[in-house]
């Protein structure tokens, strides 16, 4: 689709964090019911194939490429216990092709279609554009590519097929939410909901209060640790003592002289990363065509006014009006727009269309073009300035090749030193090869893998060197993030389970916690007995020493002090009459006990001025829900008519091969 577009030099990495699925996966997984077995598939899709639909297939390689993403998207930073977790995301994987292409091929059935031009606006103008077009330029071809591969593990055309498919789904989503409707009494209903406010009294028991009357006797502690003993099983970790010596990269880089002839060599072997290609620095102001219909053709009178608005624009600049100011007001590149219409330096590669890129390098600095068809639109562009290619000197970029030089040959010399020192430690002892060099030996006592130790830092590298050697092994090496540590292993005190004497405090804490939630727990209840039966809260709360307080009017989404969140357990106070008394309320630390004292009803006012925004969020809310019953259905029906086969012997094969992999 864009291949015509040139490769660009170097481009910054792009970093995604959790956005690896553009094709509408999270919907379908939400608002479909059901699940592969419910289709036993017989004499339906071949070796290879998980399912087919309406003659499409799903192969196991589509299946586990869409189950790395979800596992991605769902745990960016990775780790062994989730990639445990890929047979369950094959199933979702394969649950979520299935409704995808369904949903394709019901649009496709419906006359729906997804044109070239709305893919390339959806390149530069969709979820992707900040990656695919950072500030409107393309990155180029080779970062494209590269793009798409480490993301999405496609190649440019599966992937923009990809994309044609969700533009189709979602023609299709909005010819299904136009069914969706709000009724008058439901909009009246969810306002009420969400703006009603109550006032009340509630009794708190609080938890610390309990948990301060609690003293337990020798036995009861003894017995409660003897009952839990399995949780204090070698709780003491494992420790170990040491005796090191660091080697510092940042002080020996501070040591470190850089030659003249150093830069000369560095600069003369890297000349071409100083190589600055021809740009241009550029303004413009675009005015769109209209995107193809689904027929596939653009409307002619639409060009043709999108013509004469630029035409129009370009004969007041002609007059002397200001570039910037028109493109601020006129301009349809949202992003440029408000910066005056600049796009800052460009290079020739990362001009999309070829007429506006021919114009950009032919034009002398101050000048503004023509009205230019660029083919998604009209262009007129201002030459701000322009640089021809050339390299930057030494002394330009001496500021740079410095630091480098310095790190490189320090990087090398502590490797070096690290090298002979743990050689010499092996043959005379450590402390004597550390002397020998002048560097002082650290000895620590005994530590647990999480500690922080002077010089080294809380160093997993570090720790799991020391945690993986052997009693008596000799001196080795740890790299660190600041250089290295030469180390010895001196003792190993195995994990060890504590006596009671040894944690008795811990075990006192958690026995006074425990009873304290339990006696919270009752007497909340008996509060809420004792108010209701007498229907006398302040009463109950008084014999049973709770603190009775007064709430301000509140609304579902407002905090009360030691109730907390009103849309959690205490929403209950919003059903109940002015008199009522609720249950127990039970949150983080407090039991509550509360009684309607008053309850407003938002005005009709307060509705007219509301409405709209309730009846949008409504209507979302009931489009998504219709959109989901309509893919359940379409589901249903596809598999019932045998337009989806789904071949469980391949299911069961790709996970278990993913099992067995993760064994292994």
């Amino acid at each position: 689709m864009i291949r015509f577009l040139q490769t660009p030099g170097p481009t910054k990495k792009i970093v995604l964090g959790g956005l690896l699925l553009v094709i509408c996966a999270a919907m379908v997984i939400t608002l479909v019911p059901g699940g592969v077995g419910s289709n036993l598939g017989f004499g339906g899709p071949g070796a290879g194939v998980v399912a087919k639909v309406a003659g499409e297939d799903i192969t196991s390689l589509e299946v586990q490429r869409q189950a790395r993403l979800m596992l991605r998207q769902q745990f960016p930073r990775g780790s062994a216990q989730s990639s445990m977790l890929l047979p369950f995301f094959a199933t979702r994987a394969v649950e979520t092709l299935i409704t995808e292409k369904a949903a394709v091929a019901e649009a496709q059935r419906m006359g729906l279609k997804a044109t070239d031009a709305e893919l390339q606006d959806e390149l530069q103008h969709g979820q992707l554009a900040q990656y695919i077009f950072p500030g409107g330029n393309f990155i180029g071809q080779d970062e494209y590519d590269n793009f798409v591969q480490r993301n999405f593990e496609m190649t440019i055309p599966q992937f923009e097929e990809r994309l044609k498919e969700d533009i189709l789904k979602r023609k299709l989503q909005a010819l299904v939410f136009g069914s969706a409707n709000v009724t008058e009494a439901a909009l009246r209903q969810e306002f009420e909901r969400k703006n009603t406010k109550v006032k009340f009294e509630y009794a708190v028991l609080s938890q610390d209060d309990i948990r301060r009357g609690i003293h337990p006797s020798e036995d009861e502690l003894k017995a409660f640790y003897e009952r839990n003993k399995n949780t204090y099983n070698n709780s003491i970790p494992e420790q170990r003592k040491v005796k090191y010596v660091l080697i510092d990269i940042p002080k020996l880089e501070a040591e470190t002289p850089v030659t003249a002839r150093d830069l000369q060599t560095y600069y003369d072997q890297h000349r071409d990363e100083y190589r600055v290609p021809e740009q241009v620095k550029i303004s413009h102001i675009l005015i769109k065509t209209p995107l193809p219909g689904p027929d596939g053709k653009v409307d002619p009178k639409g060009v043709e006014e999108a013509r004469k608005k630029a035409e129009d624009l370009l004969k007041q600049l002609k007059a002397g009006a200001n570039f910037a100011d028109v493109a601020k007001k006129n301009s349809q590149d949202a992003d440029s727009g408000k910066n005056g219409g600049s796009l800052g330096w460009v290079q020739r590669s990362s001009i999309p269309a070829p007429e506006v890129a021919k114009a950009a390098f032919s034009l002398p600095k101050g000048t503004t073009s023509e009205v230019i068809n660029a083919g998604y639109g009209f262009d007129i562009l201002h030459i701000d300035d322009t640089q021809t290619a050339h390299f930057k000197t030494l002394d330009e970029v001496k500021a740079q090749i410095e630091p480098i030089l310095k790190k490189d040959k320090a990087a090398r010399a502590a490797e070096n030193t690290a090298n002979t020192l743990v050689n010499q430690a092996r043959a005379d002892g450590l402390d004597k090869a550390a002397a020998a060099r002048g560097l002082q030996v650290v000895t620590t006592d005994f530590f647990a893998r999480n500690a922080s130790l002077p010089g080294v830092g809380p160093s997993p590298q570090f720790m799991d060197a020391v945690f993986g050697a052997r009693e008596k092994s000799p001196p080795d090496m740890a790299g660190l993030p600041q250089g290295y540590a030469i180390y010895e292993l001196l003792g190993v005190k195995p994990p060890a389970t504590p006596s009671f004497q040894e944690i008795r405090s811990r075990v006192e804490e958690e026995f006074k916690n425990e009873r304290a939630g339990v006696l919270l727990t009752q007497k909340t209840q008996e509060l809420s007995d004792r108010a209701k039966a007498a229907h006398d809260l302040k009463k109950a709360a008084k014999e049973l020493s709770a603190v009775v307080k007064t709430s301000d009017f509140v609304s579902p989404d407002g905090q009360v002090p030691d109730v907390g969140s009103m849309s959690g357990a205490a929403s209950v106070v919003f059903s109940l009459k002015p008199g009522e008394i609720t249950g127990p309320i039970n949150g983080s630390g407090h039991g509550v006990v509360a009684k309607v004292l008053d309850k407003q009803l938002p005005s009709d006012t307060e509705f007219a001025q509301k409405k709209d925004q309730v009846r949008d969020s409504l209507l979302q809310a009931k489009q998504n829900e219709t959109f989901g019953l309509f893919l359940s259905n379409l589901r249903q029906q596809m598999e019932k008519t045998g337009k989806i086969k789904i071949n469980q012997q391949e299911l069961k094969a790709l996970t278990k091969a993913q099992n067995t992999e993760e064994g292994e």
